[in-house]
């Protein structure tokens, strides 16, 4: 049994075998195809942060592989009342087949997949958001630019910017970071990835230049500079992130043709200007519908890993 708790814990080719699977899901669909690949399977859904592509895209993905997803909040649930983990771990497990889980610390989701009897999906911590990755490499084979790729992550050292800093180190590319003084990636994350890349081969660069980290790149991509539970400190960030927008001309330092990415939810003005947005919105809305692709071949692909 495997969980998908970062990108971490999988090889190069078991991404690549999950998101190929994820493309065929989706191109049967497209055709009209259901083959109920977790028919009559449950998907428990454990929401500590709320979402709009996560929900949404779980709840259907489960329901076009022919099984059911129940949504299940905090406040729905005892682990929100003070129950241990392990114990909501232990009993959620014994009666579905699968969990997923968006919180805050990481630890506790790795709390609850040591005790789960069943996969446990990442659907965000603190610390990583790995599933949004998937969506995004899945993306970018799509639009045919997945090949030497040089990215360039522009903002908040987060948990996006951690999963990137994995897929780049697992797959074998280069990443460029650059965020503002003080906000800078997890630095034992970045240890663990400059670790692996020593494998693949991947180049993993951390600055504060956020021109510098464009230049010359194929993929520009960004993230909300005030994550959930941080909203106090929203106005002391706008001001210390400024000169971190991506604008035209951050983009026009950018290989020609270069993609632009967004997880979503995107606050024009801030983290990405209006004009980049819309011009790039195209292949914004392809990696967010790709969430529901993306997931659904991680499901199927974890669910069959149970039956080796």
């Amino acid at each position: 049994m495997r969980h998908f708790l970062t990108l971490r814990d999988f090889t190069k080719e078991e991404i690549l075998e999950i998101i190929d699977l994820g493309l065929q899901i989706k191109q049967n669909l497209k055709s009209g195809i259901y083959n109920g690949e977790l028919k009559n399977k449950t998907l428990a859904m454990i929401f500590e942060k709320s979402s709009t592509r996560t929900r949404v895209s779980f709840e259907t993905g489960m329901f076009q592989l022919g099984g059911h997803a129940l949504f299940l909040s905090n406040r729905d649930i005892h682990l929100g009342r003070g129950e241990p983990v392990k114990d909501t771990a232990r009993v959620i497990s014994s009666m579905c087949d699968m969990v997923m889980i968006r919180t805050f610390e990481h630890s506790m989701i790795e709390e609850f997949a040591a005790y789960s009897k069943v996969p446990v999906i990442n659907g965000l911590t603190d610390s990583y958001h790995p599933v949004q990755l998937l969506a995004d490499y899945m993306t970018l084979v799509e639009h045919s630019a997945h090949e030497n790729i040089v990215a360039a992550y522009v903002g908040d050292g987060n948990n996006m910017t951690h999963s990137w800093m994995m897929l780049a180190a697992k797959l074998g590319f280069e990443l460029r970071i650059a965020t503002p003084k003080g906000y800078e990636v997890d630095a034992k994350i970045l240890s663990e990835a400059l670790e692996i890349a020593k494998e693949s081969g991947a180049v993993i660069k951390t600055m504060n230049d956020p021109k510098e980290a464009i230049k010359g790149a194929t993929v520009v991509t960004t993230d909300t500079w005030t994550s959930m539970g941080q909203e106090d400190e929203k106005e002391e960030r706008i001001k210390i992130f400024k000169g971190f927008m991506v604008d035209d001309d951050m983009m026009s330092l950018a290989q020609n043709g270069a993609k632009f990415l967004h997880c979503l939810p995107a606050y024009r003005g801030l983290e990405v200007s209006e004009e980049v947005f819309e011009k790039h919105s195209e292949i914004i809305f392809d990696e967010a519908e790709n969430r529901l692709h993306a997931q659904k071949g991680l499901m199927v692909w974890l669910d069959k890993q149970r039956s080796l």
